[in-house]
C-alpha cells in the first residue's frame, strides 16, 4: 500500500517488497539504491535521504550511499533515515534520526536515536537497556 503524497525521486533505484505500508507524505530520497524488504511499515512523514553532501570541502561534494530496510522492521512517524544506514530485521524506528545502522530487534528513538530496548523472541518480550524506558 502507497498511501498519498508518497515522493520518491528516480523510482528506478527503489526496490519493494510484499506486504508493505508507506504512509501519507513519506519521502524517499534515492540518489543511491533504497530496497524495502517484505513485511515493513515505513509510517507517514518519514524520510530516507540517500545523498548527503561534505560540509568540510570547499566543494561541498555529495556524497551517496544505498539504505536498506529489512523485513518486519518499523519505521514511525517523522523519522529520519540517513545515507548508509541499513534498519535490521524486526527493527522499530520511533520517532528517530538515525546516522548508524540499526541492529535487528531493537528499538530505537531520539535525536541522534539510541538503543532504548532489545526484542528477545516476540515483541512482548522487551529488554530495556541502560537508561532506555518505555
Amino acid at each position: 500500500m502507497i498511501r498519498a503524497n508518497v515522493n520518491v525521486s528516480f523510482p528506478w533505484r527503489l526496490v519493494v517488497g510484499d506486504h508493505v505500508w508507506i504512509g501519507e507524505d513519506v519521502g524517499i530520497l534515492t540518489l543511491a539504491p533504497v530496497a524495502i524488504e517484505s513485511n515493513v511499515c515505513i509510517s507517514q512523514r518519514a524520510y530516507l535521504c540517500t545523498g548527503s553532501h561534505d560540509f568540510r570541502r570547499e566543494d561541498f561534494k555529495l556524497q551517496l550511499a544505498p539504505i536498506t530496510v529489512r523485513e518486519g522492521s518499523w519505521i514511525a512517524a517523522t523519522s529520519f533515515i540517513a545515507p548508509g544506514v541499513e534498519i535490521g530485521s524486526g527493527a522499530i524506528v520511533s520517532a528517530g534520526v538515525v546516522f548508524e545502522s540499526v541492529a535487528p530487534k531493537t528499538l530505537v528513538r531520539g535525536n541522534p536515536a539510541t538503543v532504548v530496548s532489545e526484542f528477545r523472541g516476540q515483541r512482548s518480550e522487551v529488554k530495556k537497556t541502560e537508561g532506555g524506558g518505555q
